[in-house]
């Protein structure tokens, strides 16, 4: 199948060398591509061993690179989603299938002012466990075995889901595209980890803070948290499985969205030892900044009570200087906070 992949970031470069190694037809968009245009290849590092690996194009011009593609694959930040947008509207042909990982309701934001018939997906989490190695490598420590996805319009759901599971076979349909922003692991385990630990993240070079950062007390509130989220996916209707991320940490059990045993892989590669700043690491600025902000707009929309979300987002906003209830990603900056249940529920299909 011919993808298009959009991003400059670490996701964007898995995937290309990941997509190209199973067999399908990548173009490669990012605004500075010199390091990778010299070669076309990205050299990929796995449990296999580590291989180049040749795309089959790399343009900093979006139209060449969107152009016959079916699948059109976004994994960057949320907070670079309206600038994408912008950039990929005008390029959109009928039938074209957009899929954003994680989405953050981002496939609400993408749709706006298309007019091509396009759907749009995003699903709770990136499809592979990775870091860049140097400018042009790539390595995944593990890959995706769940991911619950969700479509904006939700009545292209088969049409959708049927062509973005020819390159991700793991994806599992969820009721729309708010059950699925409702997935999203990212604004769950990271605030805790990052704000609970900020004083040692500001005193060493690196810290991992998915190994000495995890620890039981920091677990027992990602555990509240997420609770919280949970309670607003079943006050919205939206059916089990619900991926708690406790499943991520257990060795049995249900299987979480990066299969068992992961989080030992995760630190046993010290890939997350890292220098995080927390006024701009994408912790912060998506998983906070837009993830959390819009969990806890939407606990307050639906009537769930939301005190650790709540919390963490005052902290945030603390750290950053702003409030990022008001400022961040919201139903309300949405312009859907006004809308029933019901309403937003018909709006979705």
């Amino acid at each position: 199948m011919k993808i298009a992949v959009i991003g400059g970031g670490v996701g964007a470069y898995a995937a290309a060398a990941d997509l190209t190694d199973k067999g399908h037809e990548v173009s490669l968009w990012r605004r500075n591509a010199e390091a990778l245009r010299a070669s076309g290849t990205i050299t990929l590092k796995d449990a296999d061993g580590e291989r180049p690996v040749k795309i089959a194009c790399t343009s900093p011009d979006i139209g060449e690179a969107m152009r016959g593609v079916e699948l059109l694959f976004l994994p960057d930040p949320a907070f670079t989603q309206l600038d994408n947008a912008r950039r990929i509207a005008p390029q959109l042909a009928d039938g074209q299938i957009v899929f954003l990982a994680p989405g953050t309701f981002g496939s609400w934001i993408m749709a706006q002012g298309v007019k091509a018939d396009v759907a749009f997906a995003e699903t709770g989490t990136l499809p592979w466990l990775t870091r860049k190695h140097g400018p042009t490598t790539t390595a995944i420590t593990a890959r995706a075995t769940r991911l619950p996805t969700g479509v904006y319009p939700a009545r292209a759901r088969e049409r959708a889901l049927g062509v973005i599971r020819k390159a991700f076979p793991s994806i599992e349909p969820v009721e729309d595209a708010l059950s699925a922003a409702l997935m999203n692991a990212g604004p769950i385990i990271h605030p805790p980890l990052i704000l609970m630990n900020a004083g040692p993240l500001e005193h060493f070079e690196k810290w991992d803070i998915h190994k000495e950062g995890t620890q039981p007390s920091i677990r027992r509130v990602t555990d509240a948290l997420d609770a919280e989220r949970i309670a607003a996916r079943v006050a919205l209707g939206y059916r089990a499985p619900h991926f708690p991320l406790a499943d991520h940490y257990r060795t049995d059990g249900d299987e979480w969205m990066y299969g068992r045993r992961v989080h030992k892989k995760l630190t046993d590669s010290k890939d997350w030892r890292e220098r995080i700043v927390l006024t701009e690491h994408r912790y912060m600025r998506e998983d906070v900044e837009h993830g959390l902000a819009f969990l806890v707009s939407v606990c307050e929309w639906a009537g769930v009570p939301c005190p650790v979300a709540r919390g963490l987002l005052a902290l945030g906003s603390a750290v950053v200087g702003k409030d990022l209830r008001r400022a961040g990603r919201t139903l309300e900056s949405l312009n859907l906070s006004s809308l029933s249940k019901e309403q937003l529920k018909a709006r979705l299909q």
